[in-house]
C-alpha cells in the first residue's frame, strides 16, 4: 500500500484499513442519548510512521439529533515536504438509527507528489449503492471480486472510524471491545474484529489530550474481498496480532472514541494519537460542500 494510504488510515483513526465502529452489547445506551442537541465534537491527532511525524489530522463531527456529518483534513510530509507531502479531505454524513450509524455518503479527495485522486460512495438503507472514484482503476482479474450481498450493512472508513462505540460506564469499559465491525473503503470489503486486551490509564500533559481510563481492543483485520491475495500489505494486515486501538470515554457523551490506534506497516510501525479532544453546544451545521459532488 503507498504511504499516502498509510497516513490517511492512521490519521482518520482508521484507516482506510483500521476503522473502529459498533455498539456494544447489553448497553442500552440510546443512539440519541446525550446527543439531542447540535453539538461539534473536534478531535486532533497525531500521526507518526516509523519514527517520523508525519503531521496532524482534524476530524470535526456535528451531531443534529440522529443526523451527524464528518470531516476531517489532513497534512502529512516529511523533512518539510523534501521526500514526501501529502493533502487530503475526507468527509462523511448519515444518522444514526437504533443502535449503530447509518452512512448515507462518503468522500475522499487527495493529492501528493505527482498524484491525485477522488472517491465518493453513496448509500441506501445500509447498503453501498453508488461508488465513483477519479482516476478510474481497470478491471484486475487476480482481485477477489466482491458481491452485492457484501456491501449490505457496511460503514465507511469515516463513519469505522469515529461512530459510534457506547457504553454507560467511563472508565475504561472492556465491553466496547467485543465487537465485529464490517467496513467498505471504495476498494475493499473486510472486517475489524475487537477483543478487550487491557486497561491502561491515562494522565494528561502537553503530548496528550484526555486523562482517564482507555479500554485497550486487540483488533484482527480480515480481508474479504476487492483486494489481491498476494498483496504484501493486506498480508502483513490480516497475519500480525499487532494491532490495537485504544478508546476513551468522550466527557459528558455516552460515546467511546479512538485515543489511540498502532499498526504495523511495511515501512514500520505507524500511528495517530489524540492531542485534543473538544466539545461544543450549539453547533453550526458543518459545511461539506467541497466533497460532496
Amino acid at each position: 500500500m503507498p504511504l499516502a494510504r498509510y497516513s490517511l488510515n492512521l490519521a482518520a483513526v482508521i484507516v482506510l484499513t483500521c476503522g473502529l465502529s459498533g455498539s456494544p452489547s447489553g448497553e442500552g445506551a440510546s443512539a440519541e442519548a446525550g446527543l439531542g442537541e447540535a453539538r461539534r465534537i473536534v478531535a486532533l491527532y497525531r500521526v507518526d510512521l516509523a519514527g517520523f511525524n508525519l503531521g496532524n489530522f482534524q476530524l470535526t463531527t456535528v451531531f443534529r439529533g440522529s443526523d451527524y456529518e464528518m470531516r476531517g483534513e489532513g497534512r502529512f510530509s516529511v523533512l518539510e515536504g523534501l521526500i514526501y507531502n501529502w493533502h487530503g479531505f475526507t468527509a462523511s454524513k448519515g444518522r444514526v438509527t437504533g443502535n449503530r450509524p447509518e452512512p448515507a455518503m462518503y468522500a475522499l479527495n487527495y493529492s501528493g507528489g505527482d498524484k491525485s485522486g477522488q472517491l465518493r460512495m453513496v448509500f441506501d438503507g445500509g447498503a453501498v449503492t453508488e461508488v465513483s472514484m477519479i482516476p478510474r482503476k481497470k478491471p484486475n482479474p487476480h482481485v477477489i471480486p466482491i458481491t452485492k450481498e457484501q456491501l449490505a450493512g457496511v460503514l465507511d472508513p469515516m463513519t469505522a472510524a469515529f461512530l459510534y462505540v457506547r457504553s454507560d460506564n467511563p472508565n475504561g469499559d472492556p465491553n466496547v471491545c467485543n465487537q465485529t465491525i464490517p467496513v467498505f473503503d471504495g476498494e475493499a470489503r473486510f472486517d475489524l474484529v475487537l477483543s478487550p486486551k487491557r486497561t491502561v490509564k491515562l494522565n494528561k500533559d502537553a503530548s496528550t489530550g484526555y486523562s482517564g481510563f482507555a479500554a485497550v481492543c486487540r483488533v484482527k483485520f480480515i480481508p474479504i474481498s476487492g483486494y489481491r491475495p498476494d498483496n504484501p500489505g493486506i498480508r502483513l494486515m490480516s497475519q500480525t496480532n499487532e494491532i490495537e486501538v485504544w478508546l476513551v470515554s468522550l466527557p459528558g457523551t455516552p460515546m467511546y472514541v479512538p485515543y489511540r490506534i498502532v499498526l504495523p506497516t511495511l515501512v514500520g510501525y505507524g500511528s495517530a494519537t489524540s492531542t485534543s479532544f473538544q466539545i461544543n453546544r450549539g453547533a453550526k451545521r458543518a459545511s461539506l460542500a467541497p466533497l460532496a459532488r
